[in-house]
């Protein structure tokens, strides 16, 4: 699950990106430097990591996302079914409901997915 998990600064990170792009370099290390007080050298050595895993691109000095927030908390869903449910949607939705009963809302927006799945 190591491409598609995040540690907190990590987090931190890709949120100013997401939140900002598509920015400049110059203007991702002065936010990186005002939010996270960090140097340029952290800033583009965590925008490197996170280029290599597929997460951000950096183009003649423009950063931006080749992946969404929200595709990448998709594919962070997906990794942790895979990992911990075998990649079994029931078995994790009996794990969660099992854990805590499910309010009629809950219930009624689990139940437009699996329609929305079946038509």
């Amino acid at each position: 699950m190591a491409q598609y998990k995040l540690g907190a600064v990590e987090a931190s990170f890709a949120g100013i990106i997401w939140d900002n792009e598509p920015l400049s370099s110059a203007r991702l290390v002065k936010l990186c430097e005002e939010r996270l007080s960090w140097k340029k050298s952290t800033t583009y050595t965590i925008l490197r990591r996170l280029c290599q895993r597929g997460i951000f691109q950096n183009r003649d000095g423009v950063v931006s996302s080749r992946v969404s927030r929200e595709e990448f908390a998709a594919l962070q869903s997906r990794e942790f079914l895979d990992e911990a449910f075998g990649g079994s949607l029931p078995k994790f939705l009996a794990a969660f409901a099992g854990s805590k009963p499910l309010t009629g809302e809950e219930i009624d927006q689990l139940q437009k997915l699996i329609d929305r799945s079946r038509g």
